[in-house]
């Protein structure tokens, strides 16, 4: 599966439907904010509350539009992620409909979903997928917050790799989500196109997703704009790096080993050449 989105995220990044209609020839847009997020950081986790109001957010308004095509059933119940239980895992996918087949007849057909199945797809085909948002292709979101970056130049780059802040694809799908505004006054725009503040070249064929009261929250977290554009950005950083936690832990008891390591070489060193230091004048004598 580690391949599978590797090959995905190399996909994305060079792929031209991640420009989702926008004027090749425009500007770039401007720097996103940096966030504070629970998962930045050499010790950072993922928020299970987090996760799981963003998966609600994707079910409910994004997944009407987008797909998650290398995320399971399953993963939901994975360690470091939104926490459900393998029960409310299969419940989960007992909510969709899967296309199966064919049957003892050669025709296709659908069930119930299981835990082993991926999320479908919400269109039959790309063809489908444009004809239904105007030519544009929905793309899909599974490693988005890992394909979808930006330049900080020197020596922000520097900083950041010192730090280990590797939030800019999220920072930055949070910031798109808040971004629609109304478009200036002398700015032409092609129809079906909607102003996006963050967006590169500002013209967007995704219409504004999200707005205030459109998402009820279980846990009574603020039916907000900014909590919804947080959460469902956590979520697809999830989606993106679902060992991120399981990583970060290797990463630190890797580094606690080599410090030790270093330290036992250090002092064998000093035992093993102790008595050269200590008495150069034998070393002479057998020389």
């Amino acid at each position: 599966m580690k391949t599978v989105r590797t090959l995905a995220l190399a996909a994305l990044l060079l792929s031209p439907s991640l420009a989702y209609a926008a004027d090749e020839h425009s500007h770039e847009a401007p720097q996103p904010p940096r966030l504070k997020w629970s998962f930045a950081g050499p010790f950072g986790k993922f928020d299970q509350a987090q996760l799981q109001r963003g998966f609600k957010i994707y079910k409910e308004v994004c997944s009407a539009c987008h797909s998650m095509e290398m995320l399971a059933f399953r993963n939901l119940a994975d360690a470091g992620g939104p926490g459900y239980s393998p029960a409310q895992a299969a419940a989960i996918a007992s909510e969709y409909k899967i296309k199966d087949g064919p049957n003892d007849a050669g025709e296709m057909f659908e069930r119930e979903g299981r835990v082993a199945d991926y999320f479908p797809k919400p269109f039959a085909n790309e063809q489908a997928g444009r004809a239904a948002n105007g030519g544009a292709y929905p793309p899909d979101l599974t490693v988005m917050a890992k394909a979808r970056t930006y330049e900080r130049g020197f020596p922000w780059f520097v900083l950041d790799m010192v730090t280990q802040y590797q939030e800019h694809g999220v920072d930055y799908i949070a910031a798109l989500l808040k971004g629609y505004a109304e478009k200036p006054k002398d700015m032409q725009m092609p129809a079906g196109m909607n102003y996006n503040t963050m967006f590169p070249g500002h013209m967007i064929g995704m219409p504004p997703p999200l707005q205030n009261g459109q998402v009820t929250f279980d846990d009574g977290a603020p039916a907000t704009l900014d909590q919804y554009a947080q959460d469902v950005a956590a979520f697809l950083m999830w989606t993106a790096e679902p060992n991120l936690v399981a990583r970060k832990r290797l990463g630190l008891q890797v580094m606690i080993f080599l410090l030790v390591l270093a330290g036992l070489l250090y002092f064998t060193k000093k035992k093993v050449w102790h008595d050269v230091h200590a008495h150069p004048e034998k070393l002479k004598d057998r020389a």
